[in-house]
């Protein structure tokens, strides 16, 4: 291809055709109009003299030649963005957008009020959406659509970029007058009834196997390398749920330590340590290659992460 002969605009609407795969929803997301989305998708064709995008029983799927593509296209437009982006400092305080940040609810209970207040204090023109982990997907992250995800993470694609927000213990959650409390040891623990909670990672989940002792995570994990095994009466992905039913239940819940001390004004529940050593977790904020020379995308993260450390 020879640059004389492309519309570098073209290069925009191939990136965008390929991450929507639907002319009509390319066509919105660039504010432009159905037949003129169809003309540069007719144009880009005849540039590469490929079809690219071809419909199929389940839509506009994206040829070989496409998919090779597409990697080249987003680098090439970053590079753009990167060359002609004012050379001035980001201004959060005179800054109007939204930042799209999927968040479970633990990072979501904990991080997100300081951050707000932080936003409000100063840059009120920046507003947040927050997304649950089922909302996303790795794909949605690597485009772009989203700014971040903030979770705990088995695995994650080896091109994203990220950061530990901070590293927490756990605590044991369970109503003030539970019985447990008369004897409350590593004994009384196993015997006791439980409430398993966790959402790691990011999609839509999956039913939880009992007997899958290293999928049930950190806390499971722990207690199987003593040779002993909970018994768990509750699986939830919903942490303020689990709390709530660790407050209305002689049930015992054990969950990050920075979450069990939004409940240290609340009579109805107590808050100890477990009776084992359970490894801590860590936070992460994860983010695309795309945004990482974004001057606003580099605000927020300092910010994140330096309310992180305050906490």
């Amino acid at each position: 291809m020879q640059l004389e002969r492309a519309d570098l605009n073209l290069l925009v609407y191939l990136d965008v055709l390929l991450r929507e795969r639907n002319v009509t929803r390319a066509a919105n997301y660039l504010g432009l109009s159905q037949p003129a989305m169809s003309n540069g998708l007719k144009r880009l064709r005849e540039l590469f003299d490929d079809p690219l995008l071809v419909r199929t029983r389940e839509g506009m799927m994206p040829t070989e030649r496409a998919l090779e593509l597409q990697p080249m296209v987003r680098e090439a437009l970053s590079s753009i963005d990167r060359v002609i982006q004012p050379n001035r400092d980001f201004d959060p305080a005179n800054t109007r957008r939204t930042f799209r940040i999927m968040a479970s609810d633990y990072a979501e209970s904990t991080l997100i009020p300081p951050l707000l207040k932080q936003l409000r204090d100063g840059a009120p023109g920046i507003s947040l959406d927050i997304m649950t982990p089922s909302d996303v997907s790795f794909v949605d992250v690597e485009q772009g659509k989203v700014d971040m995800v903030i979770n705990r993470f088995d695995s994650m694609p080896q091109s994203f970029h990220q950061a530990t927000v901070w590293r927490d213990s756990f605590s044991c959650m369970m109503r003030a007058d539970n019985p447990i409390l008369e004897d409350y040891n590593l004994q009384s623990y196993l015997k006791a009834q439980h409430i398993w909670v966790s959402k790691t990672g990011m999609g839509v989940g999956v039913g939880v196997n009992p007997e899958d002792v290293q999928r049930l995570g950190w806390v499971d994990e722990a207690i199987g390398k003593l040779g002993e095994k909970r018994d768990i009466s509750v699986f939830t992905r919903h942490y303020q749920v689990a709390m709530l039913l660790a407050e209305q239940s002689d049930l015992i819940v054990t969950v990050p330590t920075r979450l069990a001390q939004l409940a240290s004004d609340n009579p109805r529940v107590v808050r100890r340590d477990p009776p084992l050593d359970i490894p801590p977790l860590e936070l992460k904020m994860a983010w695309s290659p795309l945004l990482q020379q974004s001057a606003p995308h580099r605000w927020l993260r300092r910010l994140i992460l330096d309310i992180g450390r305050a906490l």
